[in-house]
């Protein structure tokens, strides 16, 4: 039998503990629509009660476009024991969820805020009761629930009895601290979830051990009815069970268990995010990380030829991205041969070696080599007539003057005729570009679309220190990028550009 598995995204609230990292008001609401509108997640948790104006601001704005939009039960805010202060702070901001702190093992309890288990589990009471007057619904966090359970069952098990007598939603059981082994979140949850079938139960995994998605699984195992997960793993200290990978486990290692992702959004969703944040993701993270489609290997390129030999379930078209071939020093002539193939190009066997072997060369040096390369690299090595350059910047001046729009005056040769050509833009580069495609345009060609722009410099640099820009492009049939290297950040996006306008026209 399927059975249907809550998701609880908490990048806003938990997410956002991740060091150096905050949202703001809009941010916080474009995301919270990512989350629900295109990911599919079946609840959010977006803020902490009373932690500042702009949260309690994002709150608001997040309750009145769920409200609108029929998500305000999907929306949940964490609260406090605090004699209703977060209650009322809650229901002024249009929330109807809260997710309820208390303590989940007696240590927290004896030591943090010096209490019985009466007196603790009366303010319980008090907190569940008074909230349901306001028409908001309650589900409890037992914060340290693992240790908890490591070192004072008994307490647990008599707060869960209690809280089986109240009017609550779930019982949000976290992994506070990232302590637990599988084995252990196995046998834990398989006793609570037998001896309270009536309850809801989420498990909220931590990443300290780099075990959180293994927790996860056994957590679905034990019979977990809904998790709780962020994108990229954000979190505190080492983060949270990451909502990719999660998602990719279920489908393809627990068949009876079913969970509302859209999984082709999960890249786009996470990027957008990375850019929001300036958290970026590890090249190598799996599902979403830049380099995990990426064969580098050319024995990998030569099987993926022969039968898909070394294909496995995570087919990148599964997360709307497509596989890619590296190119450098383990290139080899498979490599090569499919990234002339997506650019359209044939070479023979000898020449494809010739190739091959200055791209090795390349990399021994620890040049960086990408598919739009090869043209220049297949001119260079075999003398061919393929003409590169067919597209020549000429000369350009650029123009930035205070309380005046930047400008540029270009000169593009393109084949043996030269165009003129001056633009304006919001800045130096986007004057650049509309005055490319004013010439474009007037030449009856077009340019692709500028998707990504990145600029990094070296590490251990300095601010005079050459910078590299980074350029994606997207026409009707592919995505590209093209890269740049100056001391100037325009120039290098310029050059950058140059190469693209010889790809296109080639």
């Amino acid at each position: 039998m399927v059975r249907n598995v809550e998701i609880m995204d908490t990048t806003l609230r938990d997410g956002e503990q991740t060091s150096g990292m905050s949202f703001s008001s809009s941010e916080k609401l474009t995301i919270a629509k990512l989350l629900l509108e295109e990911l599919k997640v079946d609840r959010i948790e977006i803020a902490s009660a009373r932690v500042s104006d702009g949260e309690f601001t994002a709150v608001k704005n997040i309750a009145k476009w769920a409200k609108e939009n029929d998500y305000l039960n999907k929306i949940e805010v964490l609260t406090f024991l605090d004699k209703g202060v977060s209650i009322n702070w809650l229901s002024n901001s249009g929330a109807k969820v809260q997710n309820l702190l208390t303590k989940g093992s007696i240590n927290h309890l004896k030591y943090q805020i010096k209490k019985t288990p009466k007196e603790h589990f009366n303010d319980v009471y008090n907190s569940v009761h008074d909230a349901r007057e306001l028409n908001i619904d309650t589900n409890v966090y037992l914060e340290d629930w693992s240790n908890g359970m490591r070192n004072s069952p008994d307490y647990v098990f008599e707060y869960l009895d209690f809280l089986s007598t109240l009017p609550i939603k779930r019982v949000l059981l976290p992994d506070t601290l990232g302590v637990l082994s599988p084995k252990e979140t196995y046998n834990y949850l398989s006793v609570i979830i037998n001896k309270y079938p009536n309850i809801h139960f989420d498990f909220h995994a931590h990443n300290d051990y780099d075990l959180s998605v293994s927790n996860v699984m056994e957590s679905l195992k034990a019979g977990c009815h809904g998790l709780h997960l962020t994108i990229n793993g954000m979190g505190e200290r080492a983060g949270n069970a990451p909502m990719a990978s999660v998602a990719a486990v279920v489908r393809d290692f627990l068949p009876d268990v079913k969970i509302n992702l859209e999984e082709k959004k999960l890249y786009k969703v996470s990027a957008l995010i990375s850019a929001f944040t300036g958290f970026k993701i590890p090249a190598n993270k799996p599902i979403v990380g830049e380099n995990v489609f990426t064969q580098t290997a050319g024995i990998h390129a030569d099987g993926d030829s022969k039968n898909n030999l070394y294909f496995n379930d995570l087919l990148p078209e599964r997360f709307g991205r497509i596989r890619e071939y590296a190119l450098g020093k383990t290139s080899g002539k498979a490599n090569i041969k499919k990234n002339l193939d997506r650019l359209g190009i044939t070479l023979n066997n000898e020449d494809l070696k010739k190739v091959t072997n200055r791209v090795i060369e390349l990399g021994d040096k620890k040049e960086k080599v990408t598919a739009e390369d090869l043209p220049y690299i297949i001119s260079d090595v075999l003398n061919t007539s393929i003409q590169v350059k067919r597209v020549l910047i000429n000369s350009y001046i650029l123009k930035h003057t205070m309380g005046k729009d930047p400008s540029v005056y270009l000169e593009l040769k393109i084949d043996d005729n030269i165009y003129k050509k001056t633009g304006v833009g919001d800045g130096q580069f986007d004057a650049f570009m509309n005055a490319v495609n004013e010439i474009y345009k007037d030449n009856n060609l077009k340019t692709p679309n500028l998707v990504n722009y990145l600029v990094t410099i070296p590490k251990g640099s300095n601010s005079d220190a050459l910078c590299e820009t980074i350029i994606t492009w997207r026409d009707s049939s592919c995505e590209f990028t093209t890269r740049g290297l100056d001391s100037d950040q325009t120039v290098s996006a310029i050059k950058a550009t140059e190469k693209m306008l010889n790809i296109i026209i080639n």
